[in-house]
Protein backbone atom coordinates (compact mmCIF):
# COMPACT_ATOMS: atom_id res chain seq x y z
CA UNK A 1 0.00 0.00 0.00
CA UNK A 2 1.85 3.28 -1.23
CA UNK A 3 -0.62 5.64 1.32
CA UNK A 4 -0.82 6.31 4.96
CA UNK A 5 -4.50 7.54 5.93
CA UNK A 6 -6.49 6.95 2.86
CA UNK A 7 -7.84 9.63 0.73
CA UNK A 8 -9.88 9.23 -2.29
CA UNK A 9 -9.33 8.06 -5.51
CA UNK A 10 -10.77 9.70 -8.97
CA UNK A 11 -11.12 7.79 -11.85
CA UNK A 12 -11.49 10.05 -15.32
CA UNK A 13 -12.96 8.28 -18.08
CA UNK A 14 -13.78 5.38 -15.49
CA UNK A 15 -16.71 4.74 -18.87
CA UNK A 16 -14.31 3.68 -21.34
CA UNK A 17 -12.30 0.22 -22.01
CA UNK A 18 -9.61 0.72 -19.48
CA UNK A 19 -11.20 3.07 -17.14
CA UNK A 20 -14.21 1.11 -16.22
CA UNK A 21 -12.28 -2.04 -15.75
CA UNK A 22 -9.50 -0.25 -13.38
CA UNK A 23 -12.13 1.51 -11.17
CA UNK A 24 -13.46 -1.50 -10.30
CA UNK A 25 -9.99 -2.91 -9.32
CA UNK A 26 -9.32 -0.44 -7.27
CA UNK A 27 -12.56 -0.64 -5.88
CA UNK A 28 -11.61 -4.19 -4.65
CA UNK A 29 -8.22 -2.72 -3.65
CA UNK A 30 -8.78 0.55 -1.80
CA UNK A 31 -12.74 0.61 -1.14
CA UNK A 32 -16.17 1.16 -2.98
CA UNK A 33 -16.55 4.42 -1.46
CA UNK A 34 -13.00 5.54 -1.91
CA UNK A 35 -12.71 5.36 -5.84
CA UNK A 36 -15.15 7.87 -7.22
CA UNK A 37 -15.55 7.17 -10.97
CA UNK A 38 -16.14 10.28 -13.79
CA UNK A 39 -17.51 10.11 -16.84
CA UNK A 40 -18.63 12.76 -19.32
CA UNK A 41 -21.05 11.65 -21.60
CA UNK A 42 -21.09 7.75 -21.66
CA UNK A 43 -23.61 5.97 -19.96
CA UNK A 44 -22.03 3.74 -17.10
CA UNK A 45 -22.64 0.08 -16.72
CA UNK A 46 -24.75 -1.34 -13.81
CA UNK A 47 -21.41 -2.84 -12.18
CA UNK A 48 -19.85 1.14 -12.63
CA UNK A 49 -23.04 2.97 -10.68
CA UNK A 50 -23.71 -0.11 -8.49
CA UNK A 51 -20.15 -0.34 -6.95
CA UNK A 52 -19.59 2.95 -5.62
CA UNK A 53 -19.67 6.79 -6.15
CA UNK A 54 -20.15 8.10 -10.24
CA UNK A 55 -20.07 11.54 -11.28
CA UNK A 56 -20.61 13.26 -14.81
CA UNK A 57 -17.29 15.44 -15.34
CA UNK A 58 -15.53 17.91 -18.02
CA UNK A 59 -12.08 17.85 -17.36
CA UNK A 60 -11.95 20.38 -20.04
CA UNK A 61 -12.81 22.69 -17.31
CA UNK A 62 -10.71 23.37 -14.79
CA UNK A 63 -13.11 24.27 -12.17
CA UNK A 64 -15.17 21.29 -12.08
CA UNK A 65 -12.26 19.45 -11.79
CA UNK A 66 -11.72 21.30 -8.68
CA UNK A 67 -14.68 21.01 -7.15
CA UNK A 68 -14.76 17.46 -7.41
CA UNK A 69 -10.97 17.29 -6.04
CA UNK A 70 -12.27 19.20 -3.28
CA UNK A 71 -15.28 17.60 -2.49
CA UNK A 72 -14.23 13.87 -2.57
CA UNK A 73 -11.44 14.76 -0.58
CA UNK A 74 -9.41 13.79 -3.66
CA UNK A 75 -5.43 12.89 -3.33
CA UNK A 76 -4.29 10.51 -6.42
CA UNK A 77 -6.36 10.65 -9.81
CA UNK A 78 -6.05 8.30 -12.53
CA UNK A 79 -6.66 10.15 -15.42
CA UNK A 80 -7.97 8.22 -18.57
CA UNK A 81 -10.35 10.16 -20.68
CA UNK A 82 -9.00 10.48 -24.18
CA UNK A 83 -9.79 10.55 -28.02
CA UNK A 84 -8.06 7.65 -29.41
CA UNK A 85 -6.08 7.03 -32.91
CA UNK A 86 -8.19 6.50 -35.30
CA UNK A 87 -11.21 8.59 -33.93
CA UNK A 88 -8.28 11.10 -33.35
CA UNK A 89 -7.52 11.01 -37.14
CA UNK A 90 -11.50 12.00 -37.77
CA UNK A 91 -11.56 15.05 -35.61
CA UNK A 92 -7.50 15.99 -35.01
CA UNK A 93 -8.99 19.35 -33.56
CA UNK A 94 -11.23 17.94 -31.17
CA UNK A 95 -8.86 15.43 -30.08
CA UNK A 96 -6.49 18.02 -29.08
CA UNK A 97 -8.48 19.72 -26.50
CA UNK A 98 -9.63 16.84 -25.62
CA UNK A 99 -6.06 15.01 -25.12
CA UNK A 100 -4.40 17.94 -24.12
CA UNK A 101 -6.68 20.29 -22.25
CA UNK A 102 -7.75 17.49 -19.25
CA UNK A 103 -4.25 16.33 -19.17
CA UNK A 104 -2.87 20.17 -18.37
CA UNK A 105 -5.83 21.21 -15.54
CA UNK A 106 -4.93 17.52 -14.14
CA UNK A 107 -1.81 18.50 -13.57
CA UNK A 108 -2.70 22.33 -12.31
CA UNK A 109 -5.01 20.37 -9.96
CA UNK A 110 -2.42 17.77 -8.62
CA UNK A 111 0.28 21.30 -8.77
CA UNK A 112 -1.97 23.59 -6.54
CA UNK A 113 -3.32 20.97 -4.31
CA UNK A 114 -0.44 18.98 -3.59
CA UNK A 115 -1.82 15.71 -4.70
CA UNK A 116 -0.06 12.54 -3.92
CA UNK A 117 0.00 10.56 -7.09
CA UNK A 118 -1.13 10.90 -10.89
CA UNK A 119 -1.35 8.12 -13.25
CA UNK A 120 -1.32 9.31 -16.65
CA UNK A 121 -1.13 6.67 -19.93
CA UNK A 122 0.74 7.20 -22.82
CA UNK A 123 0.68 4.57 -26.00
CA UNK A 124 3.17 3.34 -28.59
CA UNK A 125 1.42 5.84 -30.69
CA UNK A 126 4.69 8.08 -29.53
CA UNK A 127 6.65 6.09 -31.98
CA UNK A 128 6.47 6.92 -35.87
CA UNK A 129 8.20 5.26 -38.76
CA UNK A 130 11.83 6.82 -38.03
CA UNK A 131 12.19 4.61 -34.83
CA UNK A 132 13.15 1.08 -35.19
CA UNK A 133 9.71 -0.79 -35.23
CA UNK A 134 11.50 -4.44 -33.89
CA UNK A 135 12.16 -3.88 -30.21
CA UNK A 136 11.20 -0.25 -30.22
CA UNK A 137 13.58 0.80 -27.62
CA UNK A 138 12.78 3.10 -24.14
CA UNK A 139 14.76 6.25 -25.66
CA UNK A 140 13.57 5.94 -29.61
CA UNK A 141 12.93 9.12 -31.44
CA UNK A 142 9.10 10.17 -31.35
CA UNK A 143 8.22 11.55 -34.55
CA UNK A 144 4.33 10.26 -34.60
CA UNK A 145 1.95 10.45 -37.96
CA UNK A 146 -1.37 10.87 -36.04
CA UNK A 147 -2.60 13.65 -33.85
CA UNK A 148 -3.14 11.16 -30.97
CA UNK A 149 0.04 10.40 -30.66
CA UNK A 150 1.43 14.13 -31.19
CA UNK A 151 -0.94 14.54 -28.18
CA UNK A 152 0.82 11.58 -26.06
CA UNK A 153 4.50 12.65 -26.88
CA UNK A 154 3.00 16.30 -25.61
CA UNK A 155 1.98 14.76 -22.71
CA UNK A 156 5.01 12.91 -21.98
CA UNK A 157 6.62 16.24 -22.08
CA UNK A 158 4.65 17.97 -19.91
CA UNK A 159 4.24 15.06 -17.33
CA UNK A 160 8.21 15.58 -17.24
CA UNK A 161 7.77 18.81 -17.22
CA UNK A 162 5.53 19.23 -13.92
CA UNK A 163 7.73 16.57 -11.87
CA UNK A 164 11.03 18.57 -12.97
CA UNK A 165 9.88 21.76 -12.33
CA UNK A 166 6.90 21.15 -9.65
CA UNK A 167 7.74 17.77 -8.19
CA UNK A 168 4.16 16.46 -9.22
CA UNK A 169 4.64 12.60 -8.23
CA UNK A 170 3.02 11.94 -12.20
CA UNK A 171 3.66 8.70 -14.01
CA UNK A 172 2.61 7.14 -17.17
CA UNK A 173 3.04 3.71 -19.63
CA UNK A 174 3.09 3.47 -23.11
CA UNK A 175 0.26 1.54 -23.69
CA UNK A 176 -0.06 -1.09 -26.59
CA UNK A 177 -3.31 -2.62 -27.89
CA UNK A 178 -5.91 -2.99 -25.08
CA UNK A 179 -7.82 -6.60 -25.29
CA UNK A 180 -10.88 -6.62 -23.39
CA UNK A 181 -13.81 -9.30 -22.73
CA UNK A 182 -16.20 -6.34 -20.71
CA UNK A 183 -16.31 -3.09 -23.07
CA UNK A 184 -15.33 -2.66 -26.50
CA UNK A 185 -12.61 -0.16 -27.47
CA UNK A 186 -13.81 3.47 -28.59
CA UNK A 187 -11.61 4.40 -31.83
CA UNK A 188 -8.22 2.65 -31.63
CA UNK A 189 -6.29 1.00 -34.40
CA UNK A 190 -5.76 -2.27 -32.68
CA UNK A 191 -10.09 -2.39 -32.57
CA UNK A 192 -9.65 -5.41 -34.20
CA UNK A 193 -7.96 -8.00 -31.43
CA UNK A 194 -11.26 -7.13 -30.11
CA UNK A 195 -13.67 -6.75 -32.49
CA UNK A 196 -13.07 -10.26 -33.74
CA UNK A 197 -13.68 -12.06 -30.76
CA UNK A 198 -17.03 -10.33 -30.37
CA UNK A 199 -17.81 -11.62 -34.48
CA UNK A 200 -16.25 -14.69 -34.22
CA UNK A 201 -18.36 -16.09 -31.68
CA UNK A 202 -21.53 -14.04 -32.86
CA UNK A 203 -21.19 -14.56 -36.53
CA UNK A 204 -18.40 -17.11 -37.05
CA UNK A 205 -17.04 -14.49 -39.93
CA UNK A 206 -15.29 -10.83 -39.31
CA UNK A 207 -13.89 -8.66 -41.96
CA UNK A 208 -10.75 -7.22 -40.39
CA UNK A 209 -9.62 -3.26 -41.36
CA UNK A 210 -5.68 -4.25 -41.05
CA UNK A 211 -3.46 -6.62 -43.27
CA UNK A 212 -3.00 -10.03 -42.05
CA UNK A 213 0.18 -9.34 -42.21
CA UNK A 214 0.42 -6.29 -39.76
CA UNK A 215 1.97 -7.52 -36.57
CA UNK A 216 1.27 -4.73 -33.54
CA UNK A 217 1.89 -5.04 -29.69
CA UNK A 218 -1.18 -5.88 -27.51
CA UNK A 219 -1.64 -6.48 -24.09
CA UNK A 220 -4.65 -8.04 -22.28
CA UNK A 221 -6.57 -6.09 -19.79
CA UNK A 222 -5.59 -7.87 -16.77
CA UNK A 223 -1.89 -7.42 -17.50
CA UNK A 224 -2.82 -3.75 -18.52
CA UNK A 225 -4.63 -2.79 -15.02
CA UNK A 226 -1.59 -4.42 -13.44
CA UNK A 227 0.81 -2.27 -14.89
CA UNK A 228 -0.62 1.02 -13.69
CA UNK A 229 -0.95 -0.36 -10.43
CA UNK A 230 2.07 -2.25 -10.02
CA UNK A 231 3.28 1.53 -11.28
CA UNK A 232 1.82 3.37 -8.86
CA UNK A 233 2.49 1.37 -6.02
CA UNK A 234 6.10 1.51 -6.58
CA UNK A 235 8.66 3.59 -4.22
CA UNK A 236 9.65 6.77 -6.01
CA UNK A 237 12.90 5.90 -5.72
CA UNK A 238 12.57 3.09 -7.98
CA UNK A 239 11.05 5.44 -10.85
CA UNK A 240 13.83 6.64 -13.20
CA UNK A 241 11.72 7.93 -16.04
CA UNK A 242 9.09 10.37 -15.73
CA UNK A 243 7.96 11.13 -19.71
CA UNK A 244 6.39 7.72 -19.70
CA UNK A 245 7.64 3.71 -19.62
CA UNK A 246 7.15 1.29 -22.55
CA UNK A 247 5.33 -1.52 -21.50
CA UNK A 248 4.99 -4.75 -23.60
CA UNK A 249 3.29 -8.52 -23.29
CA UNK A 250 2.43 -9.68 -26.76
CA UNK A 251 3.02 -9.33 -30.64
CA UNK A 252 0.78 -10.92 -32.81
CA UNK A 253 -1.06 -10.32 -36.27
CA UNK A 254 -4.71 -10.59 -37.26
CA UNK A 255 -3.77 -13.94 -38.87
CA UNK A 256 -1.78 -15.49 -36.10
CA UNK A 257 -4.67 -14.07 -33.55
CA UNK A 258 -6.94 -16.12 -36.07
CA UNK A 259 -5.25 -19.29 -36.34
CA UNK A 260 -5.70 -19.26 -32.17
CA UNK A 261 -9.57 -18.86 -32.54
CA UNK A 262 -9.71 -20.99 -34.84
CA UNK A 263 -8.80 -23.66 -32.59
CA UNK A 264 -11.90 -22.94 -30.40
CA UNK A 265 -14.13 -22.33 -33.54
CA UNK A 266 -12.60 -24.13 -36.65
CA UNK A 267 -15.07 -22.66 -39.19
CA UNK A 268 -14.50 -19.15 -38.36
CA UNK A 269 -13.80 -17.05 -41.17
CA UNK A 270 -11.76 -13.77 -41.42
CA UNK A 271 -11.58 -11.56 -44.39
CA UNK A 272 -9.24 -8.56 -44.38
CA UNK A 273 -10.26 -4.80 -45.95
CA UNK A 274 -8.11 -2.54 -44.88
CA UNK A 275 -8.86 0.74 -44.60
CA UNK A 276 -7.22 4.30 -43.35
CA UNK A 277 -5.79 2.43 -40.13
CA UNK A 278 -3.79 0.35 -42.00
CA UNK A 279 -1.36 2.91 -42.60
CA UNK A 280 -1.65 4.25 -38.88
CA UNK A 281 -0.28 0.56 -38.19
CA UNK A 282 2.48 0.46 -40.51
CA UNK A 283 4.01 3.27 -38.61
CA UNK A 284 3.86 1.87 -35.36
CA UNK A 285 6.16 -0.62 -33.52
CA UNK A 286 6.24 -4.21 -34.35
CA UNK A 287 7.81 -5.15 -30.81
CA UNK A 288 8.41 -2.95 -27.81
CA UNK A 289 11.93 -3.38 -25.53
CA UNK A 290 10.32 -2.96 -21.96
CA UNK A 291 13.38 -3.91 -19.80
CA UNK A 292 13.38 -0.20 -18.54
CA UNK A 293 10.35 -0.92 -16.87
CA UNK A 294 10.76 -4.57 -15.91
CA UNK A 295 14.52 -3.07 -14.27
CA UNK A 296 12.51 -0.42 -12.18
CA UNK A 297 9.13 -1.43 -10.88
CA UNK A 298 9.20 -4.98 -12.01
CA UNK A 299 6.78 -4.95 -14.35
CA UNK A 300 6.07 -8.83 -15.33
CA UNK A 301 3.05 -9.47 -17.88
CA UNK A 302 1.32 -12.50 -17.07
CA UNK A 303 -0.89 -13.63 -20.69
CA UNK A 304 0.60 -14.62 -24.03
CA UNK A 305 -1.20 -14.92 -26.85
CA UNK A 306 -2.69 -18.64 -26.21
CA UNK A 307 -3.65 -18.02 -22.51
CA UNK A 308 -5.30 -14.90 -23.80
CA UNK A 309 -7.66 -16.32 -26.45
CA UNK A 310 -8.86 -18.99 -24.54
CA UNK A 311 -9.62 -17.07 -22.00
CA UNK A 312 -11.25 -14.52 -23.81
CA UNK A 313 -13.15 -17.18 -25.70
CA UNK A 314 -14.22 -18.56 -22.60
CA UNK A 315 -15.79 -15.37 -21.14
CA UNK A 316 -17.83 -14.59 -24.45
CA UNK A 317 -19.35 -17.43 -24.84
CA UNK A 318 -21.04 -17.57 -21.36
CA UNK A 319 -21.98 -14.02 -21.66
CA UNK A 320 -23.29 -14.85 -25.59
CA UNK A 321 -25.05 -18.10 -23.95
CA UNK A 322 -26.50 -15.41 -20.88
CA UNK A 323 -28.06 -13.14 -23.52
CA UNK A 324 -25.49 -10.43 -21.91
CA UNK A 325 -23.87 -8.74 -25.09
Amino acid sequence: MYRKGMKKILVTGATGQIGSELTLELRNKYGRENVVAAGHKRKPDEKLLSSGPFIYLDATKKEELEKVVEEYNVDTIYHLAAVLSAAGEENPQHAWKINMETLYNILEVAREKSLTRVFWPSSIAVFGPEAPRVKTPQNAVLIPRTIYGVTKVAGELLCNYYFLRYGVDVRSVRYPGIISSETLPGGGTTDYAVEIFYEAIRRKRYTCFLRADTVLPMMYMPDCINAALTLMEADPARIRCRTSYNVAAISFSPAELVAEIKKYIPDFICEYKPDFRQKIADSWPMSIDDSAAREDWGWNPKYDLASMTKDMIEKLTKRFAKGHF
